[in-house]
C-alpha cells in the first residue's frame, strides 16, 4: 500500500524463514486490500465484480470489524468513502501488523517491534534490555520529535493530515475539513486497537482526545492546529 515496513527482532529465536513468513503475509494483505491495485479484492468489490456472498473470509472479517468499530465510535469510523466506495485502510493496516505479530509469537519470538507507515506493535524488550523507544513527530516540522516514549507489549498509532493531506474524513459530516487537529497519537493494547480508534478519534476533531480518555486501556496525545498539546491522564507513564 505504498508504505515502508520495518521489523526488528531481538534474541536467538528469529530466523529468516519467520521473517519471510511475516513479509509474505504483508504482501498477501496488500494484494487483497490495496485500493491502488486493479487486481485486489477490494477493487473488484468497488467495481461491482464481486458480490458479498463471494467475499473471502478475510474480507468478511474486515467488513465485520469495520461495522463493529463504526458502532463503538458513534459512527466516526466508516470504510465507505465520500465517493461511496469502500476503503478499509484505516483498519486493515493495524489489523495486518497485529496478525504479523501473532506469527512471531506463535514461533516463540519474545522480543520484537513491527512498524508499518508509522503504526507500531511492540513486544518484549529491545536490544538494550529496555522497553522499545518510539518517537512522536512534530506535525509542523517532521524532522523533530516532540515526545519520546517507551512502549512494551503495546501498539501505538498516529493519525494526522501532515504527511498525506486530507485523507481522513468525518463520516457524520463528509464535507467538513478536519483542520483543528494536526496529529493524534494513541497507545493501546495492540496496534489493531490503537489504529482503528486513532482514526476515529481524529475524525472527531478536538473531542477525539476526550473519547480516548474514556476508553479503558488506552492513552492519547493530541497536537492541535496551533501546536498546543493535550494528553490523557495516563499518557505520561510512557514518556521517557
Amino acid at each position: 500500500m505504498g508504505m515502508p515496513i520495518t521489523v526488528e527482532v531481538v534474541g536467538k529465536n528469529a530466523d529468516n524463514s519467520t521473517l519471510a513468513l511475516a513479509f509474505d503475509y504483508f504482501r498477501y494483505v496488500d494484494e487483497k486490500f490495496s485500493t491502488y491495485k486493479d487486481t485486489s479484492e477490494i477493487t473488484q468489490i468497488n467495481k461491482g465484480v464481486l458480490k458479498e456472498e463471494d467475499y473471502s473470509e478475510d474480507m468478511k472479517e474486515i467488513f465485520k470489524l469495520s461495522e463493529l468499530t463504526k458502532k463503538e465510535t458513534n459512527n466516526y469510523f466508516d470504510i465507505r468513502t465520500p465517493e461511496n466506495s469502500f476503503d478499509p485502510s484505516g483498519l486493515v493496516k493495524g489489523w495486518a501488523i497485529h496478525n504479523a505479530a501473532l506469527i512471531f509469537k506463535r514461533r516463540g519470538i519474545k522480543n520484537f517491534c513491527i512498524e508499518a507507515g508509522g503504526d507500531i506493535e511492540t513486544f518484549g524488550i529491545n536490544s538494550e534490555g529496555k522497553p522499545w523507544t518510539v518517537g512522536i513527530r512534530n506535525p509542523f516540522k517532521n524532522e523533530e520529535l516532540v515526545k519520546i516514549l517507551q512502549i512494551k507489549d503495546k501498539g501505538i498509532a498516529t493519525s494526522g493530515t501532515y504527511i498525506r493531506g486530507q485523507h481522513i474524513y468525518n463520516p457524520n459530516n463528509k464535507r467538513e475539513k478536519l483542520e483543528d487537529v494536526a496529529s493524534l497519537t494513541v497507545v493501546g493494547p495492540d496496534i489493531y486497537e490503537a489504529d482503528r480508534f486513532a482514526t476515529a478519534a481524529f475524525a472527531m476533531g478536538k473531542e477525539g482526545i476526550m473519547f480516548i480518555e474514556k476508553l479503558p486501556g488506552f492513552e492519547g496525545y493530541m497536537i492541535d492546529r496551533n501546536g498546543i498539546a493535550t494528553m490523557t491522564n495516563g499518557f505520561e507513564q510512557y514518556i521517557r
